[in-house]
């Protein structure tokens, strides 16, 4: 339900009278981008999304888990969310989205990312594809489309930013709700689905952060509503996730020095940050040099680990490391001087000149 962050993101960008030329979406982000697309309006979306229930999503299909057991195909009823897909988006075709949008699937018997929308792959209906791509593996079973099963994209790219090379675009903006380093309490105590809806979001947050490290062109802005405290089944605080999607975007808009120029590659916003040790908290296990930049951490006769060069400009691909310290010594916090000032104002006028 975090995904509903992605309507605030939009509202955030047609308030500034910016529309994206293409959308690529995965699960609620799908729904929500294939909705706004077909012509409903963004007022209307946030409408649906803050009063949308569980049950409108969510029922559990008892009778699959009476008589099949362990052949159930999923923990809930296709049925709820086959209806809310119809209710928003109807029979619309893909030629009919406006601006054009890609789902992305995967097909859970061979492992191929299918991308319904691009060429070739735009005749099938929007709904099924929509379904398909919110068919969190587990929870909501596969959907059948020409004869295979697919199921959420997510379960190879939560963030799939890459089909967009393929369009020749000038910028990339991605919106990214995952949550893998927020520190959670007791999910060993909240039953199985939970156990695997986090062990499913640590999986999704560390191949994403491969993703974003390998990225180099069109660049590409970051942009992470903070909104990984709800948990990925939480109706009761929609409105918060729809209004945290707005500030997240406003946030970034407000701050155009950030944004890359269209020749720059890599991944954007970038900042200064000061990395410290902790030094009575290291107990010099080694992992910071296991999961660090190469050459960043060093151990010191002692044995405890020390930062070679502790000013660091990072992308928010940067800093996983830091959750992997067993004892939590590593910190992280902005580092600014006035030099560091001076650089942004410059950059600020090179980018009013570029645009001048």
């Amino acid at each position: 339900m975090k995904g509903l962050a992605h309507v605030g993101v939009l509202h955030a960008l047609v308030d500034r009278g910016l529309r994206p030329s293409r959308i690529v979406g995965s699960s609620i982000g799908a729904l929500v981008g294939t909705a706004w697309a077909s012509g409903i309006g963004v007022a209307k979306l946030r409408e649906l999304a803050v009063t949308v229930h569980r049950r409108d999503i969510f029922r559990v299909a008892h009778a699959d888990m009476a008589f099949k057991r362990m052949l159930s195909p999923a923990l809930f009823r296709r049925e709820p969310l086959e209806t809310l897909i119809e209710s928003v988006i109807g029979d619309v075709r893909f030629d009919q989205l406006d601006p054009p949008v890609v789902v992305n699937t995967v097909d859970i018997n061979s492992g191929m990312q299918v991308f319904w929308g691009l060429p070739g792959l735009d005749n099938v209906p929007v709904r099924d594809a929509v379904f398909a791509s919110c068919a969190l593996p587990g929870y909501l079973p596969p959907r059948e489309i020409r004869g295979r099963f697919y199921v959420d994209g997510a379960a190879v790219d939560n963030l799939p930013v890459g089909v967009a090379r393929a369009f020749g675009t000038q910028y990339v903006v991605a919106v990214d709700i995952s949550a893998s380093s927020a520190l959670r309490e007791d999910t060993q105590e909240e039953g199985f689905a939970r156990v695997f809806a986090r062990a499913t979001e640590i999986a999704m947050h560390s191949l994403l952060e491969q993703r974003l490290k390998r990225w180099t062109t069109p660049p590409l802005y970051y942009i992470h509503p903070r909104v990984e405290h709800i948990g990925l089944f939480n109706f009761d605080r929609l409105r918060e996730v729809v209004e945290e999607g707005y500030r997240a975007t406003q946030t970034g808009l407000d701050e155009p020095e950030s944004w890359p120029r269209p020749d720059e590659a890599g991944v954007f916003p970038r900042r200064q940050v000061m990395v410290r040790v902790q030094r009575e908290r290291c107990i010099g296990c080694g992992a910071c040099l296991v999961h660090g930049p190469r050459g960043m951490f060093a151990l010191d006769p002692q044995g405890k680990a020390v930062v070679a060069n502790p000013v660091q400009e990072w992308d928010p691909a940067d800093g996983s490391f830091i959750r992997h310290c067993p004892t939590y010594a590593i910190t992280a916090r902005p580092h600014s001087t006035g030099a560091d000032d001076a650089s942004r104002r410059s950059a600020a006028d090179r980018r009013s000149r570029g645009s001048s």
